[in-house]
This record gives C-alpha cells, structure tokens and sequence, in this order.
C-alpha cells in the first residue's frame, strides 16, 4: 500500500527514516547501486519529497504503528 511521506528522523546510526502519514516508518537510504535516492542527502531534497508516496510493507502485512520521537 502507498503511503505519503510527511517528516523525517535520522536511527541511531544517522541513516534517514521516512515517517509515513499510516503512521509507519521507513528507512530512505542512498545506497547506490541498489538504491539511488540522492535527495535524502540534503535538507532541500527531503523537503522537496514530503508527500511522495512510498510502498509501506507495514500496512500490507498489518503491522502496529511505529514509535515516533518525542
């Protein structure tokens, strides 16, 4: 199921995690050549993806919402 995007956090390991609006998280790496995402590098480039929609694996497999910081 796709679901927007509408903040961001960094995990402990400073990797960048999608909060998603369903109220799931997911990590948005730029791992290239699995993954090219060089908009999570900056600031600009996550701002300019909030409400881009993402498949959320959580919702299909019915999963409880994620923690959020506080």
């Amino acid at each position: 199921m796709q679901q927007p995007i509408t903040d961001y956090q960094q995990d402990e390991s400073g990797h960048w995690v999608a909060q998603l609006v369903c109220g799931h998280n997911q990590h948005v790496r730029h791992a290239p050549p699995l993954e090219s995402r060089p908009w999570v590098l900056s600031a600009a480039g996550r701002a300019g993806m909030l409400g881009y929609l993402l498949e959320c694996r959580k919702c299909d497999e019915g999963a409880p919402t994620d923690a959020r910081p506080g």
